[in-house]
């Protein structure tokens, strides 16, 4: 089998044309370099150079031949080598994502990619939008490696999370709706309005929310339509079917028909946070967790997180 110190030392030769500049040029001993070039001609049972005292070295044809093999087998070397390099360094490499709306409206994703991108330009990021449930199922089983999603109590087995984002909540609703004549809402104006909220067959999340702030106001409330998003829920909302309890980042999206208002006696912070593998042996991945750690907010009161 031939070696990469075989060819490095023949290829030397081949373009010196002279054991003694080519040991030169290695910076290695000339007897080294005519060992393995001979070792290279056993191996391969041609001659490769002639060899005259009084005259140059040349090359034999099977010697030309694999010159020009030999060139293009060290430089596929290199560069294999230097993506080993990179990609045990972490600065090579994939990661996957997932990101629920209101990463997108907030701003979180688009900075979390940013900041990573300034040291590690070379990871190939892929995004897709999934719901909570679905992201912390597909980091469970591989599917992604990390994912922007709302806190949940309890995590699959081996999955973590981290704080990253914190915002208060409006209450979104048509811009007819009697309750948009008034800068804010009290919890206890909303009591007998129609509620939207994205709900994924779970107990947590924003139903979770809604529920809590009806207790707050003393009555009990429902949502009596479910949808997968909060674009969907505003889409309802601007149409007059109801009302819909939204993080403020959600405003930014802009939607025709619909209004925001603050909830003067409700200060509910809602989060999002980074679920991640805890044993993850991609560096690229490890990097990127630990890029977002950096930009943690100083405290931390979403659980889970």
């Amino acid at each position: 089998m031939l070696t990469h110190r075989q060819l490095q030392y023949f290829v030397a030769v081949a373009e010196e044309l002279h054991f003694s500049r080519a040991a030169d040029r290695l910076g290695v001993a000339q007897s080294a370099i005519s060992v393995q070039v001979q070792q290279l001609e056993r191996d391969l049972n041609v001659r490769l150079l002639l060899r005259n005292k009084r005259q140059p070295i040349t090359l034999t044809d099977a010697g030309a031949l694999l010159y020009a093999e030999a060139v293009g087998a060290l430089r596929h070397m290199e560069r294999a080598e230097q993506v080993g390099l990179l990609a045990a360094s972490g600065l090579s490499g994939s990661v996957r994502m997932g990101y629920v709306a209101s990463a997108v409206t907030s701003g979180l994703l688009s900075r979390l990619l940013g900041s990573f991108r300034l040291t590690h330009e070379r990871v190939r990021m892929q995004v897709v939008a999934m719901e909570t449930p679905k992201q912390l199922h597909a980091i469970e089983t591989g599917e992604i490696d990390v994912g922007l999603v709302r806190p949940r109590r309890h995590y699959p087995d081996g999955v973590e999370a981290m704080l990253l984002h914190s915002e208060p909540l409006l209450v979104a609703m048509s811009e007819s709706h009697a309750l948009a004549r008034q800068p804010s809402v009290k919890a206890a104006e909303l009591r007998g309005q129609t509620f939207i909220a994205p709900q994924f067959n779970e107990s947590e999340g924003f139903s979770e929310v809604l529920s809590r702030l009806a207790a707050v106001a003393g009555f009990s409330a429902g949502s009596e339509y479910h949808v997968n998003d909060f674009i969907a829920a505003t889409s309802l909302a601007a149409a007059g079917y109801g009302v819909v309890i939204v993080p403020e980042s959600i405003r930014l999206f802009g939607q025709p028909g619909v209004t925001f208002r603050p909830i003067s006696d409700f200060h509910e912070l809602v989060h999002l946070v980074l679920a991640y593998r805890k044993r993850e042996h991609s560096p690229a991945i490890r990097f990127f967790v630990a890029a977002a750690q950096a930009q943690q907010p100083k405290q931390s009161s979403a659980y889970g997180a």
